[in-house]
């Protein structure tokens, strides 16, 4: 059965930028044919926040939670993850985990101004490995960030047997990304893949990264829209119930 709609497998529907009109938000990626937004958690302060929206829009707004490798929110007060930002949120993770579409958003970034030292990449790598274990454990995906560190994300997500994983915005060599096909993964592609004078990105936007892959591709922008969301469809199982009711 085709499914005519777009599935944003990676959206940050918690972050400040939306908490005036969030509503709004959601109602524009309904009229684009949005059909279902995953919504990834940086920290655990944002859970909550998702899980709400979930409720509010359920089977639309589809919650991930999870503890990214960069911690703190205003820009000046940003730092590589600490085990101890982990341990705050395991306990929400455990209270919602039938909820949860994903683990997310998870995975290394060793910018230098993030992680300059190896202690500071070592427990961003005990981090995700615990994440890892967890998502396993929980039988869900994993939704992946690897900015400059592409090569020892995937190396860790093989090395622990991840299975449905989704490499979000991979920055790394496309030798690696291979690496990462082989081993089953996905990559998402972002509408930021073109650039824009757009002052933010939102759900409805993914129409622009489905032009810009058919016209790179020389196919039918329908053709990406039906293979894309099958691949979400492949990796985000529960999703299954949502697309087709």
């Amino acid at each position: 059965m085709e499914v005519a709609g777009l599935v944003d497998c990676h959206c940050h529907l918690a972050a400040p930028d939306f908490e005036r009109d969030i509503e709004d938000v959601l109602e524009e990626a309904k009229k684009a044919k949005v059909l279902a937004l995953v919504a990834v958690a940086e920290h655990s302060g944002e859970f909550e926040k998702i899980i709400q929206l979930s409720e509010r829009y359920p089977g639309f707004v589809l919650p991930c939670l999870g503890v990214h490798p960069v911690q703190g929110i205003p820009p000046e007060e940003q730092c590589s993850v600490t085990l101890k930002d982990l341990d705050a949120a395991l306990p929400l993770i455990e209270l919602y985990k039938d909820r949860l579409l994903a683990i997310g958003e998870v995975g290394l970034d060793f910018t230098p101004r993030f992680a300059s030292t190896d202690e500071q990449k070592q427990e961003q790598r005990q981090v995700l490995t615990k994440q890892i274990q967890l998502a396993k454990r929980l039988d869900l995906p994993l939704n992946v960030h690897s900015r400059s560190a592409g090569r020892p994300t995937i190396s860790l997500l093989k090395e622990q047997d991840a299975e449905r994983v989704l490499l979000h915005a991979f920055d790394g060599r496309p030798s690696v990304a291979m690496e990462g096909m082989k081993a089953g993964y996905f990559f998402s592609i972002p509408p930021s893949i073109i650039r824009s004078e757009q002052l933010r990105n939102e759900p409805k936007n993914i129409f622009i990264a489905a032009e810009y892959i058919a016209k790179m591709k020389g196919i039918p922008v329908e053709e990406v829209i039906e293979v894309t969301t099958q691949n979400a469809l492949k990796l985000f199982p529960k999703l299954q119930k949502f697309l087709w009711k």
